[in-house]
């Protein structure tokens, strides 16, 4: 009866949109970071198009009072997932005011900062954000949302839209956004911490903010070293103005994802706040022209229903991947696509559920509805590609769409199959290999690609004279990577030549290939993998230092003593590893105390989650375990994080299968937190 029930509330909420319109809401919160909880006064506009009796507003866990409409009591219901307001509502406009307040479970995140301050963030994506402010699921219902907020004076606090004033009221700062156009519940946002924020202009005139907290001021450059560019880009592209009236950009600790477009202010993990070696590696610019890109496909306009998910992720990845195109190159954007490609075909063998489906993964939403536009946009022609993508977006702008619509526009400027191109793209399971090979065949460096591909089952004397012209070319990196992964099971002396020029073409990328398949490594080859120590590259010097500490007992003092200063990205891989390393190590540290004491902390609450699980791996790992390394892994299984709460479980469960170990889980459950302990006593019975 609980299934029925929740089809037909659903269902009727979904009607609602035909008989009232929210307009705008106007809000002013006050967040309480030690109590977790925020609460307010709000005030939304809306009118009655047709006669109803109830009007619904999606809301968690909250508790309401002074709920009155046009300043007259209404009675209202409080069910526990919504505000449910009853009466004989008749056509016309209307004020709806109440006071709340929530201590969300999900959405609204406080991040305890070493105790000495604190970052809080929303994550929306979904039908999240009624969990911290009475909205809509619904993502066709639109409106303009602006919050005023207040909160300590020595943070910067981030909304959607325009500040338009920022007073002091005692200690505490009111911060009041202004939105002027609608948009969905899911894209509103907060986010407050101690920043420093850059301000530029694009091309446009647009205002842009950067912001970075006050210890990362140095990595401002690489971080946000394309933003800029993407930004002007990206309104070139697409044809139509960046449609809000600023743009900003914020990193937040222990972030669910890479990245969330809420509306004129992105959110985006702090693993991407790299320095110029880190760039290598691990770069924003991806990310940053993806969440972009959504604020027309996702923001500007928005899919009706999860079923045409991929106007909004395919989009934005195929957007993104033109970003990247024009700032790293043809041979860039046709490599990703070619991966891509195999990643699809591999996953279409087990996944049976097409583009066009509410249930599809994010691998088909994202990486095969991108390459569903690339089909498209290469069959009709750029002019008219471009053509139909303005009239799509000035055409719905501020409304919800279908593919449908968005089919209608390209068949006003081509006489393209779009009935055989749906069934194939977004229909079908398969992959259409020919089609794809085809088009990526434009590019040469993926017809050596392709040459390639085809040799695996070649025996290698049979091809060595061709890889080794390969790798003596100039053809794009990506292709001899391809050459020494093909190259990992052979036989070291039939390889080593091929080893030896992979390494000498000095492209980090190549010589990390390498490292990564290159792991039993012989006396003759040591020197030339040693100098992967000396590379630019915090993940390659992770992999070598690794390898060469593993076949090489007789020189970890030499490789512990080069890497002793190491830190690596700024979740400190190649410090946590180094400790690890140099434990392991017989008589090689002075202080292994220190040393222990130092990698447990790595392991704490007082780092992020990345950091922490790539220290409990390595605790771990080597057999580094107390009682302080248990407690800190069950702690992590009460982390908002589900990657890293999962991390925590299924590690106490391997864990639990050794007596003395399960002793030691025994042992400290009365020391937990009752949040921990419910935790650990869940793994304990299963």
């Amino acid at each position: 009866m609980k299934y029925i029930f929740f089809l037909i509330t659903s269902f009727a909420f979904a009607q609602q949109t035909q008989f009232v319109d929210f307009k705008s809401v106007n809000a002013q919160l006050t967040l309480n970071s030690k109590e977790k909880s925020v609460s307010g006064t709000v005030d939304f506009g809306f009118s009655v198009s047709k006669p109803i009796d109830t009007i619904k507003i999606d809301a968690k866990n909250m508790e309401f009072s002074k709920v009155q409409i046009d300043n007259k009591d209404v009675v209202f219901v409080n069910s526990g997932k919504q505000l449910q307001l009853i009466g004989n509502f008749q056509k016309g406009e209307n004020h709806l005011t109440f006071e709340y307040t929530a201590k969300p479970k999900q959405a609204l995140y406080f991040v305890d900062i070493e105790g000495r301050e604190v970052q809080i963030w929303t994550q929306g994506q979904g039908r999240y954000t009624s969990n911290w402010f009475p909205s809509f699921d619904d993502v066709n219902e639109k409106l303009i949302f602006n919050l005023g907020i207040f909160y300590d004076e020595a943070y910067q606090v981030i909304s959607n839209g325009v500040l338009k004033e920022k007073t002091q009221k005692g200690n505490l700062f009111h911060w009041q956004y202004k939105m002027e156009k609608p948009m969905s519940s899911y894209v509103l946002m907060l986010a407050v911490g101690k920043y420093d924020r850059r301000s530029l202009k694009s091309k446009s005139n647009v205002p842009l903010e950067y912001y970075l907290e006050n210890k990362d001021a140095s990595r401002f450059e690489p971080t946000f070293r394309y933003s800029k560019h993407i930004f002007d880009f990206l309104e070139k592209e697409i044809g139509v103005s960046y449609p809000w009236e600023v743009y900003r950009e914020i990193p937040v600790r222990d972030f669910l994802y890479a990245g969330m477009e809420n509306t004129t202010s992105t959110l985006f993990a702090t693993r991407y706040v790299v320095d110029s070696i880190g760039f290598t590696d691990r770069n924003y610019t991806n990310v940053d022209a993806h969440e972009l890109a959504h604020h027309w496909f996702g923001n500007l306009i928005t899919a009706e229903s999860s079923k045409h998910h991929w106007l909004q992720e395919g989009f934005a990845t195929y957007y993104a991947a033109l970003a990247e195109r024009e700032i790293f190159g043809d041979d860039y954007f046709y490599s990703k696509l070619y991966d891509t490609a195999q990643q699809i075909k591999f996953a279409s063998r087990t996944d049976s559920i097409p583009v066009l489906n509410p249930k599809a993964s994010s691998l088909t939403f994202y990486e095969k509805g991108a390459w569903a536009l690339f089909v498209l946009h290469e069959s009709v022609g750029d002019k008219a590609f471009k053509k139909a993508i303005k009239s799509y977006l000035k055409k719905y702008a501020y409304q919800t769409v279908n593919t449908q619509d968005f089919f209608n526009e390209i068949k006003k400027v081509s006489n393209f199959d779009l009935d055989k191109f749906q069934k194939t793209w977004l229909e079908s399971t398969a992959f259409d290999t020919s089609t794809a090979n085809a088009l990526l065949s434009k590019n040469k460096a993926i017809q050596i690609r392709l040459e390639i591909d085809k040799l695996k089952k070649t025996p290698l004397a049979e091809k060595k004279d061709f890889f080794i012209k390969i790798l003596n070319s100039d053809v794009y990196h990506t292709v001899k990577e391809a050459i020494v992964d093909q190259l990992e099971n052979e036989k070291y002396e039939a390889k080593k030549e091929l080893l030896l020029l992979a390494m000498q073409t000095n492209y980090v990328q190549i010589r990390q290939t390498v490292a990564e398949t290159f792991t039993k490594i012989p006396e003759d080859f040591r020197v030339q993998y040693e100098s992967l120590l000396n590379d630019q590259s915090y993940q390659t010097q992770e992999i070598a230092l690794y390898w060469l500490w593993r076949n090489f007992p007789e020189h970890r003092t030499e490789y512990l003593d080069k890497s002793k200063n190491w830190i690596g990205f700024n979740d400190y891989n190649l410090r946590t590893l180094w400790l690890s390393l140099a434990l392991s190590t017989p008589n090689y540290a002075d202080n292994p105390d220190d040393l222990v004491n130092e990698l447990i902390a790595f392991s704490s609450t007082k780092y992020e989650a990345t950091t922490r699980q790539n220290a409990l791996e390595k605790l771990i790992a080597f057999k580094i375990i107390n009682d302080q390394v248990l407690s800190n892994l069950v702690s992590s299984t009460t982390h908002h994080m589900w990657q890293f709460s999962k991390f925590g479980r299924d590690t106490i469960r391997l864990l639990l299968k050794n007596p003395e170990m399960r002793a030691s889980f025994e042992r400290i459950l009365p020391n937990l937190t009752p949040n921990e302990q419910f935790q650990l006593n869940r793994l304990l019975k299963e």
